[in-house]
């Protein structure tokens, strides 16, 4: 009982985490294009954000296996609050140049904030699981769609927030929301929760097993291909074909919530094996390779289509695309726990979700380039070419962890 308590506590905190991290890309992205910011400008508010998550995921890790995992809750959602503080402080007197370097120093807070919250986060479920693979992909699949639904959720708030009470209101009321959970949920988790021994040495952090390494790479290139089109190249085409803002924030957030419904399904639709990983990891090459032919159908359908047809072509093609993605975001996510030792669990997921904030980083910086250069089409073909190279990587995935897997239940 206790281990689901811990884990509804983290869920429900995370939560809450990821709706106002939703909330704030949103209203970055529409407040400063509103503003005339270019598409490359926009990407380059979030590199900071992107960049410094590489390093809070590896340094996260090996914190929470030292200091336990409500220690880094709290810490990241504490620096949460003051990143969103450090925006609201924006003076919109100041000259672009300053204004820009502000808004990357905030936004560098904010992803250092999120990326120690969920390495924390996705570790306590490694902690609080049972020795059961099918109650862990089950935890793991919840968790992960659960979450993606509040960011949709979170898209949707940001288009309202920043329409209704404006932009500095709108970050005062999320930093708000954020104090009470600190002070109701993660201050209530045991402290010695996934408090475990820690690497000892750079080298010792980075030395991990095949299984690690190799679905890192493939991870890289799975939200690159996402995020080449979804944060700078869809909002924007979005809006450059006449829609309000509160229509962009309610797509994002409908993709996004149904996404995260899919992938808390996922156990369902994958079969599952007693060793967890004989079935799951084919699986993944499955689902990466339907993946793989969307977005390229997608550039040859918009490319041939008018404007107003290219308009429902990308709606109803990004929506299909949710459904491969999510399947194989689930079975990343619970690849990398199934992988995992676990003495040092929370830094191998460390590592890994560092792996995750590099493909991010380069999808994010790709986007807006991409979109410069030649719009939603060009955007599309990138993330064809990402999602080959996940594809061909996925063929590299060892079907035994380095370390023994308790056996798994074949999921009901």
């Amino acid at each position: 009982m206790s281990a689901a308590r811990n884990y509804a506590i983290v869920t429900a905190s995370y939560w809450g985490f990821t709706l106002t991290d939703g909330a704030l890309r949103m209203l970055v992205l529409l407040h400063f294009f509103r503003l005339g910011y270019s598409p490359f400008t926009l990407a380059f508010l979030f590199l900071l954000y992107e960049a410094a998550g590489i390093f809070a995921n590896l340094g996260g890790g090996w914190l929470a296996s030292r200091f336990g995992i409500p220690r880094m809750l709290a810490v990241g959602l504490t620096l949460q609050i003051a990143g969103l503080l450090l925006l609201s402080a924006l003076d919109p007197g100041w000259a672009m140049s300053a204004s820009v370097a502000w808004v990357v120093l905030a936004q560098g807070v904010s992803g250092v904030a999120k990326d120690i919250t969920k390495t924390a986060s996705k570790s306590a479920i490694k902690a609080t699981a049972s020795q059961d693979n099918g109650q862990l992909f089950r935890w793991v699949a919840w968790f992960t769609g659960s979450k993606n639904t509040m960011k949709g959720i979170g898209f949707f708030l940001g288009g309202l927030l920043l329409e209704t009470i404006g932009f500095r209101s709108a970050l005062w009321l999320m930093a708000g929301l954020l104090g009470l959970i600190l002070i109701a949920g993660v201050l209530s988790l045991p402290a010695a929760l996934g408090r475990a021994g820690s690497s000892k040495s750079i080298r010792e952090l980075f030395s991990k097993s095949a299984g690690v390494n190799i679905l890192a790479a493939a991870r890289i290139f799975l939200f690159g291909a996402r995020d080449v089109w979804f944060v700078v190249g869809l909002p924007v085409f979005l809006y450059s074909q006449n829609w309000k803002f509160i229509e962009v924030g309610a797509f994002l957030a409908a993709w996004t919530i149904g996404y995260g419904m899919i992938q808390a399904a996922a156990p369902s639709l994958v079969r599952r094996s007693e060793d967890g990983l004989s079935r799951e990891i084919p699986a993944a090459r499955l689902w990466a390779g339907l993946l793989t032919a969307i977005p390229a159908v997608l550039a040859i359908s918009v490319t041939v289509a008018g404007p107003r047809p290219s308009e429902i072509v990308v709606v109803a093609g990004l929506a299909v695309f949710a459904i491969p993605f999510a399947v194989s975001s689930s079975l990343h996510s619970y690849l990398i726990l199934a992988y995992a030792g676990s003495k040092k669990a929370a830094e191998d997921v460390g590592f890994y979700y560092a792996a995750n904030a590099t493909g991010r980083l380069i999808g994010i910086l790709l986007s807006g380039l991409l979109y410069q250069l030649g719009g939603m089409v060009v955007c599309l073909l990138g993330s064809s070419v990402m999602l080959l190279l996940c594809f061909l990587i996925t063929f590299a995935l060892p079907l035994q962890a380095a370390e023994s897997t308790p056996k798994a239940t074949a999921a009901s």
